[in-house]
């Protein structure tokens, strides 16, 4: 039980040493995430689709 209450201790510990990033900052990197993420999908879907009328026409 003494190890648990330690691991907690120190978890709390390292968590108030955190910089933990602006309302700002955490909307601007969500932003780059979903945007990119839109954008990698899409051009997956494009390749997927080339290819996929690719093996259709061959076969």
């Amino acid at each position: 039980m003494r190890r648990i209450i330690l691991f907690f201790q120190e978890s709390f510990a390292e968590l108030r040493k955190v910089t933990w990033p602006s309302r700002d900052e955490a909307v601007a990197s969500t932003k780059v995430v979903l945007i990119s993420t839109l954008l990698i999908a899409g051009m997956l879907g494009l390749v997927d689709f080339i290819l996929f009328k690719l093996v259709d026409w061959l076969f």
